[in-house]
Formats: C-alpha cells, sequence, structure tokens
C-alpha cells in the first residue's frame, strides 16, 4: 500500500462581510482534515455530515489506485478577513477543538447591531431624521441592487439596520474595536468549552501561521546605498507569525496574542477602529484574567516599537491594505519541514470575491470599454481601497513555479547519480569495507572517509560548492543571532554578517580548496564539522525520502519484522533530525548569546566559538552514529545496505545538487501546485459565480453584516463550495485512470452538498426556502 500525503498550504484573501462564506470554506476543509485523521487511525465512528463522505471517499481512492492517502493543513497565512479565519482553523487543527462553536458564533454576531459602538449607535429614533432619506434612497430605488438581491424576507431587516446605521455617527470608524475583541475572546473561550477531538496533525508535523497587519505611522529600515551609504525608509507591513516547531504539545500561542492578530488583521479602514495593544489590555483587566508572554509578544512582532517603549500604543490597521494575499510568507515556510512519505503540496488560496474590483462594472459580450475617466470619489476610494487589494499574484505564482523546476530539475539529476554514487562508495572504501557489520565507530570512520574522498573526487567543483556552503553557515548564524536578539535593528545585523566573514578570512576561510585546488582544506573541514549544520539536516531528510521511495514501496510490508524495522528506522531518522533542529532554536542556545551577538561586531570571533561550543555537532553527530546503528541492526540486509550507502554516499549527492537548491532543502522534494477556491470555480451547482450565489457582496461587500438571512445564505454556500472542489483537489493528486470516472466523482458531491444540507437545515432557519431550492437543484445535475 503506497502512502501519500496531500498537503494544503491555505491562503485567505481578506472580504469584510465576506468571511462569513470563507468560514463556511475553512469549516468544510476542517472538516476534509478531520475525516482523512479518522481514516488514517481506522476509526469507524460516523461523525455525519460530509465528513462521512469523505472518508468514503478516501476508502474509494485506496480500493482504486492502492493508495492510502493523508490530508493535512500546515501552513495558513491570511489577511483581514482571510487572517481571522486562518486563526482561528490554526487553533482547531493544532488543539483538536471544534469550529461548531464558531459557527453560530458567526452567525450571531457578525452583526453590524453587534459590531457597531455604543457611542455610535443612534440616540433615538428621531437622531439624524434628516439621514434617514439616504437610507430610503438605497434600499427602495426602483431595480437597485437591494431589490435584485435581497431576499423578500430579509427586506425588512435590511432596512431598519441600514436607517440605523447611516444614521450613526459619522467621520468616526460606526464599529467597536473594543467589543470587536469582546466578540473574539468570546469565540475561543466557546471552541475552548466544546468537546474535543484528535490533534489535525501528524506527529512531529509543524503547523506555520501568518498573518498580515500594517503599521499606520510605520517604523525605521535602513536600506544601503552606494550613495550615500545609506538611507531611511519608512515600512509598514508587518506580518505576526506563529509556529509550533518549538511549542511541546497542542499549543499554538496565549489566546490573547491570536485575539491580538486576528483584531489586528481586519482593522478595515473606516470600519474598525485602528487597534493597539491597550485593547487587549483593557478586556484582559475587564476579563480578570491574565497575558503571561505580553511582552515578549509584543517584542517579538514590533521589536522597534518594544525598544523604544511605544509597542503597546504602537497603531494598527487591516492587512490587506498591503498585502491581500500573503504567499511570500507562506513560500518561506516551506523550508525545513519534514516529508515522510510522498508530498503532494499545494498552495490553495480562497478568494470569496475574484475577477473585476467593485468599482469596475460588468461589461455586456461585445461591449466596448468604459474610458471615461473616473471621478474623484472613485480615484480616491480605488487607490486606498479597492486596488491593493486586487493586484494580481503573478509574481508568488512565478516564485512557485521557479521552486518547482528547481525540484524537477533535481530530482532527474538524483535518479541518474543514484548507481554511478553507490559504485563509487564501494570504490572509496575499497570493496573491504564490513558493510554487513557496521558498528558506531565504523560508521564514523567511513563518514569522515567518504567526506574527504567526495570533496576530492569533486574536483575543481569543490571550491564553488565548499563556498556554497560556507555562505549558508553565515546565514545560519545570522538567523541564530536575531532568534537571540531579535530587539537589535538590521544594520546591526549586517554589520554582524560582515564582521564574520572578516573573521573567517582570518582564520583561513577564504580558500576552501585544498592543494592544487582540489579537495578540502583542513580548515575548511573543520569548521564545517562545528558549523555546517545545514548540511545535516539535508543528510537526514534525504534518507527519510530514500527509506519512503527506495525501500517501503519496494518491499513487502506485510511481513511483520520487515515492517517493525522499517518503522523503526523512520522514527530514528526522526529522532536524529529533532537533534539538529534543536540546536537552531533560541531557546537551547541560551540567553548568554544574546550578549555574544550584542559584542559580535567587535568580537567576531567569540560569537563564533560560542555557537560551535553550544551546538557541539561533532558529539552530535556521534550520538546520531549510535542512533543509526542501532536502527540498521533491526533491518534486513538489503534495506539497511541501501540505507547506510545513502548516508554515507550523500555528500557526493550534496555536490550535485546544493547549487540547484537555492535554500529549497529536501524535505518536500517535489513541485507544488497552485488551486483556488471560489465562487467562479465551483460550479457543480449553480454557474454564475458570486453574483449568483452569495449576498454579502453588496453594500461594497458589507452585505452579510446587515442581515442574519444573509450570512446564512453565504455561510452555507461556503460549505458547498468547498466540498466542491475540495472534492476536486483530492483526485486531481491521484494519477490519471485512477478508477474515478465523471458520474462517479459527481456521485459523491452531491452526497457531499445533500450532507451538508441535512446537517445545516435546523440551524440556518432564515434560508429553508433556498435549502430546499438547493435540494432539487442538486438532484437535477448530470454529469
Amino acid at each position: 500500500m503506497r502512502e501519500k500525503e496531500l498537503r494544503l498550504a491555505l491562503i485567505c484573501y481578506g472580504g469584510v462581510s465576506l468571511a462569513i462564506y470563507m468560514h463556511g470554506i475553512t469549516r468544510e476543509i476542517w472538516h476534509l482534515v478531520r475525516a482523512s485523521r479518522a481514516f488514517h487511525d481506522d476509526i469507524d465512528d460516523k461523525a455525519g455530515g460530509s465528513e462521512d463522505i469523505y472518508r468514503e471517499l478516501l476508502r474509494a481512492i485506496e480500493a482504486s489506485s492502492n493508495t492510502k492517502m493523508r490530508v493535512f493543513s500546515d501552513i495558513i497565512a491570511g489577511s483581514s478577513a482571510g487572517g481571522i479565519n486562518g486563526v482561528f482553523l490554526s487553533q482547531a487543527i493544532v488543539t483538536g477543538q471544534s469550529l461548531e462553536p464558531l459557527t453560530d458564533l458567526w452567525l450571531k454576531t457578525a452583526d453590524v447591531e453587534t459590531l457597531i459602538d455604543p457611542d455610535a449607535r443612534p440616540l433615538s429614533r428621531f437622531s439624524k431624521f434628516w439621514a434617514i432619506p439616504i437610507a430610503w434612497a438605497i434600499l427602495r430605488r426602483k431595480g437597485g441592487a437591494v431589490e435584485r438581491t435581497v431576499a423578500l424576507e430579509a427586506r425588512e431587516e435590511v432596512a431598519s439596520k441600514l436607517s440605523r446605521f447611516v444614521r450613526a455617527r459619522w467621520f468616526k470608524p460606526p464599529f467597536g474595536g473594543l467589543g470587536f475583541s469582546q466578540l473574539l475572546f468570546n469565540a475561543f473561550d466557546a471552541m475552548e468549552k466544546a468537546e474535543k477531538g484528535a490533534i489535525l496533525l501528524p506527529k512531529n508535523q509543524p503547523l506555520d501561521l501568518f498573518v498580515t497587519v500594517t503599521d499606520f505611522a510605520g517604523h525605521d529600515e535602513t536600506l544601503r546605498l552606494n550613495s550615500p551609504p545609506q538611507v531611511q525608509e519608512t515600512e509598514h507591513r508587518i506580518t505576526i507569525s506563529f509556529s509550533t516547531r518549538n511549542n511541546k504539545g497542542s499549543f499554538l500561542a496565549e489566546t490573547p496574542n491570536l485575539v491580538f492578530a486576528a483584531r489586528a488583521t481586519a482593522s478595515f479602514p473606516g470600519a474598525f477602529p485602528p487597534f493597539s495593544a491597550r485593547e487587549i489590555d483593557k478586556l484582559i483587566t475587564a476579563r480578570k484574567t491574565t497575558w503571561p508572554g505580553r511582552d515578549a509578544f509584543l517584542k517579538r512582532i514590533l521589536p522597534q516599537q518594544y525598544a523604544a517603549g511605544t509597542a503597546a500604543d504602537t497603531m494598527l490597521i487591516d492587512g490587506s491594505v498591503l498585502a491581500n494575499a500573503p504567499f511570500n510568507q507562506a513560500i518561506d515556510a516551506l523550508r525545513n519541514r519534514p516529508a515522510r512519505r510522498e508530498v503532494d503540496r499545494r498552495f490553495v488560496y480562497i478568494d470569496p470575491k475574484p475577477g473585476k474590483p467593485s468599482f469596475r462594472k460588468a461589461r455586456k459580450p461585445g461591449e466596448p470599454p468604459n474610458i471615461k475617466p473616473p471621478g474623484w470619489l472613485a480615484t480616491i476610494f480605488g487607490a486606498t481601497s479597492n486596488i491593493p487589494r486586487e493586484q494580481p499574484i503573478r509574481d508568488s505564482l512565478d516564485k512557485l513555479q521557479g521552486r518547482s523546476e528547481r525540484i524537477e530539475r533535481m530530482q532527474a539529476v538524483i535518479s541518474s547519480l543514484h548507481i554511478e554514487i553507490e559504485r563509487t562508495v564501494d570504490d572509496m572504501l575499497g570493496r573491504t569495507w564490513f558493510l554487513s557489520k557496521p558498528s558506531p565507530a565504523r560508521i564514523e570512520k567511513w563518514r569522515a572517509t567518504a567526506n574527504k574522498k567526495a570533496a576530492a573526487a569533486a574536483g575543481y567543483s569543490y571550491p564553488a560548492y565548499g563556498h556554497l556552503k560556507l555562505v549558508g553557515v553565515v546565514d545560519d548564524m545570522i538567523a541564530s543571532a536575531k532568534r537571540a536578539c531579535n530587539e537589535s535593528s538590521n544594520a546591526h545585523f549586517r554589520d554582524l554578517k560582515e564582521a564574520i566573514w572578516r573573521e573567517l578570512r582570518m582564520r583561513g576561510l577564504d580558500s576552501i580548496a585544498g592543494a592544487k585546488g582540489i579537495g578540502a582544506t583542513e580548515q575548511s573541514i573543520l569548521f564545517f564539522r562545528e558549523h555546517d549544520v545545514r548540511f545535516r539536516i539535508r543528510r537526514l531528510r534525504f534518507l527519510a525520502r530514500r527509506l519512503a521511495d527506495d525501500v517501503e514501496q519496494n518491499d513487502a510490508l506485510g511481513v511483520a519484522d520487515r515492517y517493525n524495522g522499517i518503522a523503526a528506522m523512520h522514527d530514528c531518522l526522526y529522532e536524529c533530525l529533532s537533534l539538529y533542529i534543536e540546536r537552531e532554536t533560541a531557546a537551547y542556545m541560551g540567553e548568554d548569546l544574546t550578549a555574544a551577538v550584542q559584542n559580535g561586531i567587535e568580537a567576531p570571533g567569540a560569537f563564533i566559538d560560542m555557537l560551535a561550543a553550544k551546538r557541539n555537532l561533532i558529539m552530535t553527530d556521534r550520538l546520531v552514529d549510535e542512533k543509526l546503528f542501532t536502527a540498521l541492526c533491526n533491518m534486513e540486509s538489503e534495506p539497511s545496505r541501501i540505507m547506510l550507502l545513502g548516508y554515507l554516499g550523500y555528500p557526493l549527492y550534496d555536490i550535485a545538487t546544493l547549487p540547484l537548491l537555492q535554500g529549497e532543502g529536501l524535505d518536500e522534494f517535489d513541485p507544488v501546485k497552485v488551486d483556488r477556491i471560489s465562487p467562479e470555480d465551483a460550479l457543480t451547482i449553480r454557474k454564475g459565480g458570486a453574483e449568483a450565489t452569495l449576498k454579502g457582496i453588496e453594500l461594497n461587500n458589507f452585505g452579510a453584516f446587515f442581515s442574519r438571512t444573509y450570512r446564512e445564505n453565504d455561510y452555507l454556500w461556503g460549505r458547498l463550495h468547498g466540498a466542491d472542489r475540495l472534492i476536486d483537489i483530492l483526485l486531481s493528486s491521484l494519477p490519471r485512470n485512477s478508477g474515478f470516472a465523471p458520474e462517479d466523482i459527481l456521485t459523491f458531491k452531491k452526497r457531499a452538498f445533500h450532507a451538508i444540507l441535512d446537517r445545516e437545515a435546523p440551524r440556518l432557519t432564515k434560508i429553508a426556502p433556498l435549502i430546499q431550492k438547493l435540494r432539487t437543484e442538486i438532484d437535477q445535475i448530470r454529469p
């Protein structure tokens, strides 16, 4: 049975009240991941709803393609409304908490009557009485958007709420920030109190969450030029990141930290007031709770402001102002991710309203484009709101495509080198070594011999490879310095890097090549033994991949002893990998490294030597050799030989492939594909995109805040569209001719749609006629 992982990196766009539609999609992703976890763990309990359909689909995939599929999401990046949904989905994945309470809160409290600031409400029905005609004109205009799209039963609700909204305070944000933060706290509390399930990530698989915000005032960034030598620029973009990499157990972050990120990213200009940490401080006091990690959190995300004593007062606004599609953060998170099986990595971006911006009217077929210049208000609104949010993601897709092409080239290189490198390792060790009788001491000796002879065998290409390794080591030193002393300026770390390079040249590392330009110098060999963590990590990930590709898939896993040996080697590799990764963390390095970083410009040698002493990689290598020896002893001879040859021969692979890696690593060693989930793509039930399905697109995407009917509509369509596209994405991970005919796929989709309607009908009472209509539409769908 072949095992495969479909890994979803989610990019969640902004969309104001379309957050409710996006919640429906993320809710469906949560159901698919839960179904996959239950399927993988052989849990037969009926969960109900679409989860049962997904589990049946996974069983059908197993039967038709001999592939056991595991689906999970381990990278999530969001902005504005997408940021809120990303935060809550991440919390559910990491902790096993339910999203069910969040749905009820979205439907009940994401309403203008709840969100509006108490101080902004009209004092009575006579307040701003003269403004009532404005609301009346919006609502009652013959043939207008409201008349065309608002369900008859919702018009009175929208009319009354819009009337009060128009008569609320002007020239200040109508929605309350403090009340919004309180709602977020309540949502986390509700999830915490609900029944928990299993954690939705494989063991030792990290989750990385990124939320974009905008620093309204900006902070200084120093740029180095030719002339003048440096200039000061103002940076407004901030990414708040969370990760489980350094956390033990099912923990993403303290609740106030998550509320901070969700509230800050959704401070939509003009609707919500700018946000600062003072808002959370007030709520912490009112709720009679604590925020233990407050200072550490503010120091991490606002280092300059914290050093200046202004972090708590820094004003943050909506993240989508400058970064509505945070692809780059998610791309960077691809590095150093464990991969124990074949991986199909997907970047899935959720765009609730793709296509034309709100201020561009749709043209009829054959109609010429409107070349009339925009008016004063349209120009300002487009420049400050729509245009930044709706820029294409072409640059990000080009970046992903370049990465995929490099990986494909690397796969071809490794495949072609496989037999030749094994023969070379035999020749290096004289064909007299006791291959069938390894020991920790022999493995260490063979490893050192293989490294030296690989450098010599590389000939004149080794210096370029060595300098590339050296650059990577220096980059890792600076990364360690930033983790230990993140309040220092970028200028300090640039100067520290220059000081490190000066020190390395003084130590003779300006020359990597040995005598006559061949092989490696003794200085460089010792330096890499003490500092090159990246090489060790690449080697172990390579072995993990070899175990999956060359051993597990070609072995009879039904034989218990053989399987147990493979499982033991798998656990050993990831245990060894954790030893090296742990040595990169600030917690492992200790607080005394901070002083070495601060003094590093004047004393770079002391900083370098402290890193070497704290990591102690030479002793760690010996510990890894011992663990590998134990695991090799539990394997049969041929699998043991494959793994040992891969371990000893890896320097030859690394020399050939490192120039192609460009920092990617040998973890997720597969090209990346990109998928979109939007109303324009999920067309199985109803064509026409957002205009034909969503209500929240009205009133410049604020529509769902004015009616529970709207919210129920958009949430339901989010679930239906999510199911439609997720089934497409799941099946696209299989080889062609996998046994799923179009009519089979449609059957699974229709069953999932009906399961969603059955589960949601008791809750979504405002749209009972729509649910009945959808049942008919679904039954009438034909392949």
